[in-house]
Parts: structure tokens; sequence; C-alpha cells
């Protein structure tokens, strides 16, 4: 896990303070289709890094460079579920989630808004999305507790409830074991409906001791938690020690508000699954950004 210098810091300052530019918001359809990539972009030391240039990048559609038609480094607005496993094998790490979980919310800007939710062998959403940081912590407060992970089911719940939403949408889950009481999602279904609908999920895996009967067991987060992470262009983050949740959290909520838009005009609209690739051309930096899309037309209510 990076470590957080004073340079990132600064520029989540510079971020909260640059709200204001978020009204200028990319449109992402207006008459014409956009496939639209969230980038993250980070240094060898792994600090991020908010700088780059449109010439910096290029983006590519089934292996063929695309021009870019769309840049913005500015602050994006973001909507945002953030669903908690609260299973019994997290009990000894409830304390430290709620925490996190709270501060992550404390670090979410004005434009911004979330809902939270917890799984176990059942699945709780909050009432609605808010900006209201203390409404949202109240609800973290709240949150049930219980057995099974019902993960897939988790995060198909939060995209039901993100449909309709305009803008930049993204699943935070976090979880310590793998599916097990999952009734209707699996995690081919949910990659799918993520790169159909275009929602980054933001995944934290961690790896848990507590009590089985006499024994001490450690559990071990779903592997398809880093599959997802990866297609969408969300982080994926596995820690071994509860007390690196509040650093983790932190690092999510400053990755969104770091984030590059690109955007390119698909050369052809075959309803067909697209592999993206994207390549940053200054050495020593790395970029995150969704690996699919789906080449739809735009629907007729969007068309001029």
């Amino acid at each position: 896990m990076p470590s957080f210098s004073r340079f990132s810091a600064a520029l989540f300052v510079a971020c909260a303070l640059s709200v204001a530019a978020s009204a200028q918001q990319a449109t992402f359809r207006s008459g014409t289709r956009v496939v639209s990539l969230f980038t993250t972009v980070a240094d060898m030391q792994g600090r991020l890094v908010p700088d780059l240039t449109k010439e910096d990048f290029e983006v590519f559609d089934n292996d063929k460079s695309q021009p870019l038609v769309l840049f913005d480094n500015s602050v994006q607005p973001i909507t945002v579920i953030v669903m908690l496993d609260t299973s019994l094998s997290m009990s000894g790490s409830y304390d430290f989630l709620k925490e996190a979980a709270e501060q992550f919310m404390l670090r979410l800007l004005p434009n911004d808004k979330a809902r939270v939710g917890a799984f176990n062998d059942k699945i709780q959403i909050s009432p609605r999305f808010t900006n209201k940081r203390d409404e949202l912590i109240s609800e973290v407060k709240n949150l049930d507790y219980g057995g099974g992970t019902r993960l897939w089911d988790a995060i198909a719940t939060s995209m039901d409830e993100l449909k309709g939403i305009e803008g930049r949408r993204v699943v935070l889950v976090l979880t310590d074991g793998d599916d097990a009481y999952s009734k209707t999602a699996k995690l081919s279904t949910v990659i799918e409906r993520a790169r159909a609908e275009e929602v980054m999920v933001y995944a934290i895996g961690m790896r848990s001791p507590y009590r089985d009967g006499g024994r001490l067991v450690t559990t071990s987060p779903d592997s398809g938690l880093r599959k997802v992470a990866d297609e969408t262009g969300g982080g994926y983050f596995e820690l071994t020690k509860a007390t690196d949740l509040l650093s983790t959290f932190t690092r999510v909520a400053l990755e969104l508000h770091s984030q590059y838009v690109l955007g390119f005009s698909p050369p052809v609209l075959d309803g067909k699954v697209h592999k993206l690739a994207l390549k940053v051309k200054q050495a020593g930096m790395t970029a995150r950004a969704r690996r699919s899309y789906v080449a739809s037309a735009l629907p007729d209510s969007e068309k001029p």
C-alpha cells in the first residue's frame, strides 16, 4: 500500500478547493456516442499524477488507436454506494471498518452523493442518495450484522440503485471472504452489468483472523474482487491488517477526486464488446481505466 505523501495530501486539498470547477463536468453524450474512460495515473512510487496533458495519453479500441475528443482533469462529482461486509468473520474489525467508512464520507465533496449499505446473509442499504455527511455517518453507525456473505448480490443491488443516475457511478465494496450466499448474481453477470451500465467498482479485500469454534481461521477475500475492479477501472486493495482500513478508504477517496476523463468516438457501433487499452507516453507512469465497453448506439431519446 503506497504511503500518503505531502503531495497527495496537498492534491486532495486542491481538489476540495476546486469543486466549483465540477460544474463544468464533461458531457459524455451530446447527440453522438462518446466512450469515456475515467483514468487513474500513478508514478513508480504510487503517487497520483494530476498534471498530464491530452498528448500524454493514447487510447486503443480493439488494438486500433483512437483520437481523443474529450480530455478533462478537473474534479468530477461522483455518485457512490459504499457496501460493507458485516458478516460474522468481520466481527473483530467492525470498529475499524466503521471508522474508515466514516472518514470516507467526510472526504466527499459538496457535489458528491452517496449511500451506504451492508451485506451478510441479507442486504441493507440507506434510503437515499445524499451529500449530507452527518446523515451518512449516522447510517454507517446503524449498519446491521449477520452470518454469510452475499457479495455478488450486494454489488448487483448497488448497481440497481445506481440506474438512471447521471454522471460517474461508483460502487466501493469491502469483504473478507468468498461469496457464499448470493441468490441471483454471480461474478460474470456483475462484470457484464458493470460494463454495459458503465459502473466503476472499487474493491477492498481483507484477510481476517477469527475463531471458528476452537480454531483460529484466517479468511481469504474472493478472487473475483480483483477481476471486477480491473475490468471496470477501479482499484483493488488487499489488506492483512484492519488498521490499514482507514488509509485505504482515504486512498480511494483521493483517487476518485483525482481522475482524468478521456473520451473518443467509437469507429463502429456494432453492439459488440470492444477491448479497451490505455497507454501513458511518459516513462514510469501506470494508468488504470476500464478494459472494455459495449459499442451500442445511442438510445432514441439521446439522438439529435
